[in-house]
């Protein structure tokens, strides 16, 4: 099935304008419609199911099973040998199986089509074994991969005759429908793969209807399933946020000392975590055992020196924002640096070895930053809190839109007040966080500066 053309050979006949939104005329457009539409509910179930898995796995790991060998509680140092372990899994999946686990979330968060079919058991068991272990990575990566290679093959199954173009759009929605629901809002979705992809003109637009479409079916599939089985459905989102003021001339001038710092932070992250990758990649299995023990270690630092469980710091962080946000009061400074500093390194061990996404940890980094310069004179949490994420997620993955956009909708109508700090803070870090990645040219591990996460 062609998407379609505006002439006998596909071309527009001389003299006459180019349409760019032909396309949307064509039988093929509907066809591609109804088969993204179709496929958005197995796809979104799947990805549903995916999270769950984790979800469950955590407490499984490192609640039940310590007290089923006997303990009375979760060992202070159980971390080390399960990251250990999570390290021998990933490492033998990324050796052994096909499709290398995924991506490499040291690289960033990018879109190089949807994955065939025989990968996709090799990325899930990766980013599983990651994911529930407590590597410091989010799920979103994953869901894009297998959304995207689970659409594509039913595009082909169902639809006979498709064009690669059509195949390409169809993983495209179904990679939009499985991180869609995860981020809490099908538009944020949206500007996030059309970020991602780099895509401009109305051409993007007419190719991301689709996944528009599957993931406003995914939300209800997610909200479906949340509501039957009792376990929630996996969006980020806060609750109870209170309402802010209006932004202030010194929350103003926060903004751009938050821009810059945050710049430098995820400067350090990207720098170390391609450093530490370039060594991975030559003894795979025991260097992602060695990143693996190198982030239960931090755990246990962190939970040995603050009394806090250590799965407070493991982990993507983003069921932790949330506690983070309301629960502030229950960190002291000195706690919140050393959270800072440890989950920091951490991120940087997991990016550079284990299979995962990179946007929750460095939402969750920026969003403690926030909190630990909200103790300073002139600033309100909540608009430190917006401020710190939206800034450390542009500097860590270079999509200015989609970090305004996330930052502002996790907070509901506070994020609306303070979008204009939020704004300033995303500016500053967007172009400071370019202009040391060209100043510092290729990374340390020799390959070249990527433009785009």
């Amino acid at each position: 099935m062609s998407v379609g053309s505006t002439g006998p050979a596909g071309e527009t006949p001389a003299g006459v304008p180019k349409d760019p939104y032909a396309l949307v005329r064509t039988r093929g457009y509907l066809k591609l419609l109804l088969v993204a539409a179709v496929v958005g509910f197995p796809v979104c179930a799947v990805a549903f199911g995916f999270l769950a898995l984790v979800h469950e796995l955590e407490p499984l790991i490192y609640t039940d099973l310590p007290r089923a060998l006997g303990f009375a509680g979760t060992p202070l140092w159980w971390p080390v040998p399960m990251l250990v372990v999570a390290g021998l899994l990933v490492g033998l999946a990324i050796r052994h199986l096909p499709g290398n686990g995924g991506h490499e979330p040291a690289d960033g968060l990018a879109l190089s089509g949807a994955p065939p079919l025989s990968a996709l058991p090799g990325i899930g068991f990766a980013a599983l074994a990651s994911l529930s272990f407590g590597a410091v990575l989010g799920p979103e990566a994953p869901l894009i991969a297998l959304g995207g290679g689970l659409a594509a093959g039913a595009a082909r199954l169902l639809g006979r005759g498709m064009n690669a173009q059509s195949v390409a759009a169809v993983g495209a929605a179904g990679s939009f429908a499985a991180v869609s629901a995860l981020l809490g809002s099908p538009l944020l979705g949206a500007f996030l793969l059309m970020e991602v992809a780099g895509l401009g003109g109305p051409m993007p637009v007419i190719l991301l209807v689709p996944g528009l479409l599957a993931a406003g079916i995914g939300a209800l599939v997610f909200t479906g399933l949340g509501d039957w089985t009792g376990l929630g459905t996996y969006s980020l989102a806060l609750h109870d946020v209170p309402q802010a003021a209006q932004p202030t001339v010194p929350e103003f001038g926060w903004a751009l000392v938050i821009g810059v710092a945050a710049a430098f932070a995820a400067t350090g992250v990207r720098r170390l975590s391609l450093f530490l990758k370039g060594r991975v990649v030559r003894h795979r299995v025991p260097a992602t055992m060695v990143m693996g023990l190198v982030v239960g270690a931090l755990a246990v630092v962190f939970a040995a020196a603050t009394g806090k469980p250590a799965t407070e710091m493991l982990y993507s962080g983003q069921s932790a924002l949330g506690s983070l946000f309301q629960d502030s009061a229950g960190y002291s400074v000195a706690a919140l640096l050393l959270l800072l500093v440890c989950k920091g390194l951490a991120y940087c061990a997991s990016l550079s070895a284990f299979r995962g996404g990179p946007i929750f940890p460095a939402l969750f980094l920026g969003a403690a930053g926030g909190v630990v310069l909200a103790h300073l004179p002139g600033l309100a949490l909540t608009p430190a809190f917006a401020m710190g994420v939206g800034a450390m997620c542009v500097a860590m993955l270079r999509l200015p839109m989609t970090s305004v956009l996330l930052a502002t909708l996790l907070l509901g109508k506070s994020g609306l007040t303070v979008m204009p700090l939020v704004i300033v803070a995303v500016v500053v870090a967007y172009v400071v966080a370019l202009r040391l990645t060209s100043a510092t040219g290729a990374p340390a591990d020799g390959t070249p500066a990527a433009h785009t996460a």
